[in-house]
Parts: structure tokens; sequence; C-alpha cells
């Protein structure tokens, strides 16, 4: 092993796999904070269609996005209650939730060419894919968690 890397070298990322219909994604495992069980919300009037409420943790109110919305899928079919977990995300000092399918496994993209996402994604301003990853015959949409969470619209608020 070397002791030092090329200057080209991508760092090594680690990333938390989930599901969220069919389509796998990943968040960088570094702006993960914990998974938690999918539990009672509270709505929020007047909110983003796709936040689903806030939800008390541990003395917190941390909002929770659907992932399904976010991210432009359509709600059916849905996913059975037993697999779906809630992701927490850390960003700008704030915890925001992810409600997404499965939880799948960690993945490392050490070593492997990170792609551009697909064409017809460009089309969204504040559409969150950074990149895909090919992985296991088909690919990982890698997530900007600073774009799924709106924390770079200029305003204050985070989801």
């Amino acid at each position: 092993m070397s002791a030092s890397a090329p200057a080209s070298a991508p760092p090594a990322r680690h990333w938390l796999s989930f599901r969220i219909g069919a389509q796998l994604y990943a968040a960088p495992l570094d702006e993960v904070s914990e998974v938690i069980r999918d539990g009672e919300l509270t709505p929020v009037p007047g909110a983003a269609a796709d936040l689903l409420g806030v939800r008390h943790l541990r003395g917190r109110i941390v909002p929770v996005m659907d992932g399904r919305l976010r991210l432009g899928l359509p709600a059916l079919p849905a996913a059975n209650p037993v697999s779906v977990r809630v992701v927490l995300l850390s960003q700008a000092g704030q915890r925001v939730g992810l409600r997404v399918d499965a939880v799948g496994e960690l993945l490392c993209s050490d070593g492997l060419d990170v792609a551009p996402p697909p064409p017809g994604r460009a089309s969204r301003d504040d559409d969150p894919v950074s990149g895909v990853l090919a992985w296991q015959g088909g690919f990982v949409a890698l997530l900007d968690v600073r774009r799924l969470c709106r924390a770079d619209d200029g305003g204050s608020h985070v989801a």
C-alpha cells in the first residue's frame, strides 16, 4: 500500500444504500446520523407536498420527508410497512428524516467510477441525484444531502 495517493485520485466514500420503489439510492455515510423505524408524525399545515410531518425524537423536532415524492417517484406500489425506515440525515446542523422503503447495505465507491446523473434528471432544478454508481448489475443513484434537504436555496431552513 502506498503512503500517499496521487492528487487526482478521488477520496474513498462510504455510502448507506436504501430502496425507494424499485430504485436503489445512497447517501454519504458521514451525513447519516441514524436509521429509525417509521412512527407517528405530526402534520405541518402549509408545508411542502413532500414533507410528511415532524417527529419528536429525544427532545428534538425532526422534519420527515417522503422519499418517493421528494425524488419524483410514483406513490404506488406501497412499501411493506415492516421494512419501511426513516434515514436521519445531518445537514446544516439540523436533522432531516427521509422515509425509505428499506435500508440496504453499506457501499464503498473507492476505486469505482461515479457517472453523472442520467440526462433526463437534469431538467429538475432541485434534483438531489449527484451521480450514479454501477452496482451488482444495476446502478445506485448517489444523493447530494444538501440539495435533498433544500439547504442551498438561500433560506435558513432545511426541508
